[in-house]
């Protein structure tokens, strides 16, 4: 019988009826959502055609540590007020890969953000008061809500990695005595490094580990309602005198990130990485890109190659345009930040109620649009897919690779653990042909106007 499959199969071979490669995989999303996150095959030609966007898996860059969202503590609220069981259907389809989307990576905020219904930290006092041994610490607001649901969500997926970010430090400790604007006094470094330290130790005990905190979310903007103004000289010292040796000290494994903040400013963390102490305990820099250009983290990037580079934020307006934010926010986003040499990309915030809350007074961003709008029901709303057309298809330890640009086709490529390729680009045009092309063969595909597409081969 083994025989005679041979004798078959050289038949085959030999008549030209070979077995064909196996189609070519794509999800597309278009900008009047008449298809969302669609799939769709195609299949590889009989020529080569080198004329497109070539990929090369023999050069490689980062290694991708997860896409995601921002989970506010106005986003488990919301997210709470499901039912247990669809509350369970909704997170294991943010969390689990096919048919889920496969969320790998969240943002919290440390204390309360400007999207939590409420201003707090975790040693809020009187005024007048002080607590420099940190015995009013309490976790007791995140345990309302923001670490039920991150328990659910470890439980499904225990390999997500968590990133802390605080809007601000205790009023106590603070210049202006707010919670909003202000710096932190100098007299409080070192027992605010013991309060990040207490934070990290805190989560963990309660079966949440956090992979990274930023210093500070956006220690450029005064205006929100928590914020806190830290400049880089500030964060040197901070840093280098006081929450690094005290990490160090603590046996924390929690990389510690600087600036979270826009790219107009790179030379922000190129300072703080330039000096010696403070350096040797710092993992990497994040960015908006609510200003400036995403480019810069490449700049940064080729001054400080041993130092990651995380975008950590970016928000969608209740107000925008499903198609012009799909196509921005990929572009920019999802091929620009990799491509400029960043290990992961995160939208702002991952639910809120149909009026874009909770937010906090005074200061809280109130149009802030929700991949996920939560109700009578859940409407999956633009960075839903943003996120979703790499979050599915390119899990964490995936690296990415070579690819060429182009005209009107901005791409970025990528080798999984498990070897797939995967390539996501945007049609900045009308329906036009583009050819993709790796090795010695290549696939034609017809692309709608302005729409994005998530190829995955072997």
């Amino acid at each position: 019988m083994r025989h005679l499959i041979v004798l078959l199969m050289a038949a085959a071979v030999m008549a030209g009826c070979a077995p064909k490669e196996k189609p070519v995989k794509y999800w597309l999303t278009t900008s009047d959502k008449k298809e969302l996150l669609a799939a769709h095959e195609v299949n590889w030609d009989a020529t080569v055609d080198t004329t497109g966007v070539r990929v090369d898996t023999t050069t490689t860059f980062q290694t991708m540590e997860g896409f995601g969202y921002s989970l506010t503590g106005g986003s488990a609220q919301v997210i709470n007020t499901l039912s247990p069981e669809k509350r369970t259907t909704l997170l294991k389809e943010l969390f689990t890969r096919d048919p889920g989307i496969g969320v790998s990576y969240l943002r919290i905020s440390v204390g309360s953000s400007d999207l939590d219904d409420h201003v707090f930290t975790y040693d809020d006092l009187p005024a007048g008061g002080t607590d420099p041994e940190l015995k009013q610490f309490s976790l007791t607001e995140d345990e309302k809500n923001l670490i039920p649901v991150l328990k659910e969500i470890l439980a499904i997926a225990p390999s997500i990695k968590i990133m802390g970010s605080p809007w601000s430090a205790p009023a106590w400790m603070k210049t202006n005595g707010s919670l909003k604007g202000g710096s932190l006094k100098p007299d409080w470094y070192a027992a605010y490094a013991q309060y990040l330290v207490k934070y990290v130790q805190e989560m963990a005990l309660r079966g949440v580990p956090l992979d990274a905190i930023t210093v500070q979310n956006e220690p450029e903007n005064p205006k929100n309602n928590p914020s806190m103004l830290m400049t880089a000289e500030e964060q040197i010292v901070f840093v280098g005198e006081h929450l690094g040796p005290s990490f160090k000290k603590a046996g924390l494994k929690t990389k510690i990130i600087i600036f979270d903040h826009n790219a107009d400013h790179p030379e922000y963390p190129t300072k703080v990485l330039i000096d010696v102490v403070a350096r040797d305990y710092i993992a990497g820099s994040a960015f908006h890109l609510y200003l400036g250009e995403v480019t810069a983290l490449s700049a940064l990037h080729d001054f400080h190659p041993d130092k990651a580079i995380y975008f950590t934020e970016q928000w969608t307006s209740a107000r925008g345009d499903f198609g012009g934010d799909l196509a921005w926010h990929i572009k920019n986003l999802v091929v620009g930040a990799p491509r400029n040499h960043a290990v992961n990309v995160l939208e702002w915030n991952l639910a809120a109620d149909p009026n874009q809350g909770p937010h906090t007074d005074e200061g809280g961003c109130t149009e802030c649009l929700g991949a996920l709008t939560i109700g009578d029901s859940v409407r999956r709303n633009v960075s839903y897919y943003i996120i979703a057309h790499a979050s599915r298809f390119v899990p964490p330890g995936s690296v990415r690779v070579a690819s060429i640009e182009s005209a009107g086709f901005p791409n970025v490529a990528y080798r999984t653990p498990s070897g797939e390729r995967v390539l996501i680009g945007l049609n900045e045009g009308d329906e036009q042909a583009f050819v993709v092309s790796e090795g010695a063969r290549s696939f034609h595909v017809i692309l709608p106007a302005h729409s994005v597409a998530t190829f995955v081969w072997e």
